[in-house]
């Protein structure tokens, strides 16, 4: 059986111990709070939140086949003008309706009651040829009003009866080509477990744009992850001028060369062709050394007590970097 060849109709009322019930009502309400937008593709796109319901009363052993349909709740075309949604006009006229069958249709009314049922597979479309079952195809800027329908099936003959027909007003939207209201694309992404990549992308365009400070106190007061503390990271970094050295004739003597202000790598002198020679030192009587003239080293007065200091890096004579054991070495030999 067809889901075209399936014609609504309203439910009779004594199957009014039936009942129909929304999941995660309060994520709907939400939505419906500032007018809920549904996207339609020519390929067709799925919903969020998902329509989710859960049944009761229903037969055990008898068979049922549940349907989803969507219809006009209002007759108006909309606009969004100035942040909100209004009246724009008459409304397209109807399309023939058209009807998504759950995939475990048919089956018995203990399935049915097992668990919620999810529409999770229905994809809203704007283009008519579209239709193959899975896709219901909407009007754009028209407001829609989501139904689910059961019908019961019995007799050898296979007997249809609508037994039935539960309207949602909580889950009208409005059916768009694009999101018009900032807050429902916000929303969405918040709440849909498949656009973690959007908001991802959102935090971090947030952080670039902390102050240093700001984004430290941001990320431990939250309590975020590892990851998010590494992006944090990057983005101070990004802030940061980079150190680079200042190039230095070759007819300039190295006494010339202010080591301490310039970010100088002794491969990028030895590359320039300038002869490095080794600072004098001076000795005390209690073993401690100081080097004359070196720029890396603070000044003391004369007469002062010679600096102690932990052993440092120093220039050597062959133009790298070395320790206070390799300086004693390069003593002996000057």
């Amino acid at each position: 059986m067809s889901p075209l060849d399936i014609k609504i109709e309203d439910a009779p009322s004594e199957a009014d111990q039936i009942e129909v019930k929304l999941e995660e009502e309060p994520l709907w309400n939400k939505f419906s709070n500032l007018t809920n937008e549904m996207i339609v593709t020519k390929n067709g796109r799925r919903m969020f939140p998902v329509m989710k319901v859960r049944t009761k009363g229903l037969d055990e052993n008898a068979m049922y086949t549940v349907l989803l349909d969507f219809t006009a709740a209002d007759n108006h075309r909309w606009k969004y003008v100035n942040g909100e949604w209004v009246p724009g006009g008459k409304p397209e006229p109807q399309v023939p309706s058209s009807v998504y069958m759950h995939p475990d249709s048919p089956n018995f009314g203990s399935h049915w009651m097992k668990q919620p049922l999810s529409f999770s597979k229905v994809k809203l479309t704007n283009k008519l040829n579209q239709h193959n079952g899975q896709q219901i195809m909407l009007h754009s800027l028209h407001k829609y009003e989501p139904r689910v329908h059961i019908i019961k099936i019995g007799g050898t003959a296979g007997a249809q009866e609508f037994v039935k027909t539960q309207p949602f007003p909580m889950t009208r939207f409005i059916a768009v080509t694009a999101y018009q209201n900032e807050e429902i694309t916000s929303l969405k992404i918040r709440h849909n477990p498949f656009a973690k990549a959007f908001l991802d992308a959102e935090q971090r365009k947030q952080n670039d744009y902390l102050p240093i400070s700001a984004s430290a106190n941001y990320s431990n007061s939250n309590g975020r992850s590892a990851a998010q503390n590494n992006r944090r990271k990057r983005a101070e970094n990004r802030t940061q001028p980079y150190k680079r050295p200042v190039p230095v004739a070759k007819s300039e003597s190295i006494s010339s060369i202010d080591f301490g202000a310039q970010n100088m790598m002794p491969s990028f002198i030895q590359s320039m062709g300038i002869p490095i020679q080794a600072p004098a030192r001076t000795f005390s009587p209690d073993g401690s050394s100081a080097v004359l003239g070196d720029p890396m080293l603070p000044a003391h007065e004369s007469g002062s007590p010679p600096l102690s200091m932990p052993p440092m890096n120093d220039w050597c004579q062959n133009g790298y970097y070395s320790t206070g054991l390799e300086d004693a070495r390069l003593e002996l030999l000057v």
